[in-house]
């Protein structure tokens, strides 16, 4: 039975990690996934892969259908999921190439009416879909292989660009975010719902968005850095998966 489900995008979906690979493409009540399912082992262990991008980021993070996404992985037998995501730091003291494995993430969409400086942001904290577990193996195999790491983080989400206005980003940091992403609440939303044990990792590409003295990154950059980062995630899911024992996970209530 299918247990463990990685999503990715931004190189983490790359099916050459995975032994006796095959497609499945599943209809769900909230349209198609944003690609087909990639069913195969990693070390033995039975995974699923589903990119939420294609490898040209066809689609916009806008159109990503989150909700489809996770009830397929749901419908297929999943009960873990490894989320990864490229992120942009608010903080200094996370730089581009490093992880985050974050705890609880604020939601910028659900509230805002036109603009971001909404004092009625909806906080919506990862501990239910999340498996503190999962989390703590995923550190101490960052540690085996040398990975920099933060073992917690807060994520703001938006919707739109990766990246928003340096005023923006600076109101983010303000509300005490560490990294700023594109809108993935109701991929976590619905993974507490279905009572998946949900996890993520965040990929640190900048951190000098908010500044006011620093220009705007360049894409090509950024790029640069996901390389790098999917590379490093790749080989930090290769370790982990096989290490999972998810019947003796006892603060997973998966339903």
């Amino acid at each position: 039975m299918i247990k463990i489900a990685i999503i990715g995008g931004s190189g983490i979906d790359d099916p050459a990690i995975l032994k006796n690979a095959k497609e499945i493409n599943i209809e769900t009540p909230y349209g198609k996934t944003s690609g087909p399912l990639k069913s195969g082992e990693i070390n033995g262990a039975p995974v699923i892969i589903l990119s939420r991008h294609d490898k040209n980021h066809s689609i916009s993070p806008s159109k990503v259908p989150y909700r489809a996404n996770i009830w397929a992985l749901k419908e297929i037998g999943c009960t873990h999921v490894i989320a990864t995501t490229a992120c942009g730091s608010l903080r200094e003291d996370y730089k581009p190439g490093e992880l985050v494995l974050l705890d609880q993430f604020i939601d910028f969409t659900k509230k805002r009416d036109l603009t971001f400086f909404d004092d009625s942001v909806a906080h919506t904290p990862m501990a239910e879909p999340f498996c503190e577990k999962l989390r703590e193996i995923i550190g101490r195999e960052a540690e085996s292989l040398n990975l920099a790491y933060h073992k917690t983080g807060t994520m703001v989400t938006i919707e739109g660009p990766r990246f928003s206005t340096r005023a923006e980003s600076r109101y983010f940091k303000h509300s005490g975010a560490d990294t700023i992403n594109m809108s993935t609440v109701p991929e976590v939303t619905l993974a507490r719902e279905l009572g998946l044990c949900y996890s993520s990792i965040a990929m640190v590409t900048d951190y000098d968005a908010w500044k006011d003295d620093a220009d705007a990154v360049t894409w090509e950059k950024i790029l640069e850095v996901m390389k790098g980062n999917a590379e490093n995630v790749m080989k930090l899911l290769i370790a982990v998966v096989p290490k999972i024992d998810l019947e003796n996970c006892e603060q997973c209530e998966v339903k």
